[in-house]
């Protein structure tokens, strides 16, 4: 049966996700000391995904005669993040240790989204965000 519901406040675990980037490497370098991939859980998450879609309109048309798609852009917020200090090592980048001379990458995460009702039992979904990158914390 498919998950046909709308969710708000979704709960999420936090994973480290390993590129092929300098965040990437920053990440491994964290699973590699600490021997761990998922570093935080979450709750009340919201996924927004908005896209653009431009009107294309001919000469003589009123009405546009093709919708020709724009960007698509993924935000979203985090009510409540429970991190270990691998997560928060990770967060401070070269800093956590002492002050870097230079600037430092902001590490990206992978958010996996458990999609579930607890008045339909049996269905869910997940839903996995790869390249998360955190805007501002505290």
């Amino acid at each position: 049966m498919p998950n046909i519901n709308v969710f708000r406040g979704s709960d999420a675990s936090i994973m480290l996700s390993v590129e092929q980037t300098n965040e990437g490497t920053k990440a491994k370098e964290i699973i590699d000391a600490y021997q761990l991939t998922p570093v935080g859980r979450a709750t009340n998450v919201e996924v927004r995904v908005t896209s653009e879609l431009k009107p294309f309109h001919e000469l003589g048309q009123r009405y546009p005669t093709e919708l020709r798609p724009g960007n698509v852009n993924i935000s979203g917020t985090i009510e409540r993040a429970y991190i270990n200090g691998a997560l928060l090592k990770l967060l401070l980048g070269e800093a956590a240790d002492s002050r870097p001379a230079g600037t430092w990458v902001q590490p990206s995460f992978n958010i996996v989204l458990d999609v579930t009702n607890p008045a339909v039992p049996g269905v869910s979904s997940t839903i996995t965000l790869h390249g998360v990158k955190f805007q501002n914390w505290s």
